[in-house]
């Protein structure tokens, strides 16, 4: 059984596939083992794993017949997995020579279901750490503290799968796996899941993982439908929630998180084709309909005059603004 199993999916990155590769190299042990999955690439990224698969100790090539979205190759890889603990970095970004090491040593040493980390990302040449939005550091403490307040910026915002390390029983207990089929913000169910569902975490800095931004075939910089994908990750969220023991306490939070992201998105709707823009409003303006509404209510009271003053026209609502606060 290898003490861990690495679950890297890979689509359409023959430009940085040989950096991760080559960290992934810089990070090997004898009980260490690499899942690569080609998510059907049309471009020399298969040869590029096949390679790894023979050189890269450790590494096993894992190759879908069409492509399914990260979600879905990510559980590719979780059902090859064998090790006692899980870690996932992306194809296109790249990990510091021995980070893995570090973050297993960490989260043996704290005893607990998962550990999140620092990351840096990195845009062109400018390079900023990004720390985990969680107080404490390095204390094992229970993942729901990770979840509230509604109106700051908390560990559930921070959701890339990448940045932790996450014990084998989650996985057995189905709480790692990802929703099939989102092809963007599938990490957003996964990381409430896993903060309501663990029974211990930590936050431990260690920013080891290098986050590429601005790469030309990330879902981030295209406006074609598959970003429409995050209403389906956040409805999932508020439907947990909703039937979770401290729904009261935690539908504030996940309400506010969905009207920021939707805001977001229809705040730049000009990056997006004309056709996905007016089905964004559309299933926005829906997604909206679909909240409780006292809970909406209260989080649009909330917000930023902007932010509040778009949503209250997307929702169609004729109030008015009533002491909107920052």
């Amino acid at each position: 059984m290898p003490k861990l199993s690495v679950v890297v999916p890979f689509y359409n990155v023959q430009t940085y596939a040989p950096d991760a590769l080559k960290s992934l190299e810089l990070n090997a042990r004898d009980d260490f083992e690499f899942l690569l999955v080609d998510d059907c690439s049309a471009d020399g990224t298969p040869e590029l794993l096949e390679r790894a698969a023979r050189e890269l100790p450790g590494a096993v090539h894992l190759r879908h017949d069409r492509n399914g979205g990260l979600a879905t190759a990510r559980n590719t890889g979780l059902d090859a997995a064998r090790g006692e603990y899980l870690a996932f970095l992306d194809g296109d970004d790249w990990l510091a020579p021995g980070h893995l090491a570090r973050t297993l040593a960490a989260i043996e040493a704290l005893n607990c279901d998962f550990v999140r980390t620092d990351h840096v990302r990195c845009t062109g040449r400018a390079r900023s750490v990004q720390r985990v939005p969680y107080g404490v550091h390095g204390v094992a403490a229970d993942p729901r503290t990770g979840i509230l307040p509604a109106d700051r910026a908390t560990s559930v915002d921070y959701p890339y799968a990448w940045a932790g390390m996450y014990h084998r029983r989650l996985l057995d207990r189905g709480v790692l796996r990802f929703t099939d089929g989102l092809r963007t913000a599938e990490d957003r169910p996964w990381i409430w899941r896993l903060h309501r569902e663990a029974e211990s975490f930590a936050a431990i800095g260690m920013p080891g993982i290098f986050y590429r931004r601005g790469v030309a075939t990330s879902l981030t910089q295209i406006g074609d439908e598959r970003q429409l994908d995050f209403i389906r990750a956040f409805d999932q969220v508020l439907s947990d929630t909703a039937a979770d023991r401290e729904s009261d306490l935690l539908l504030p939070k996940a309400v506010r998180t969905y009207c920021a992201i939707i805001a977001h998105h229809v705040g730049s709707i000009e990056r997006f084709e004309p056709a996905v823009a007016k089905k964004l409003r559309s299933m926005s303006r829906a997604a909206l309909g679909r909240m409780p509404q006292d809970v909406l209510d209260r989080a649009l009271d909330s917000m930023d005059a902007d932010r509040s003053t778009l949503l209250r026209r997307l929702r169609g609502s004729r109030r008015t603004l009533s002491g909107a606060t920052a």
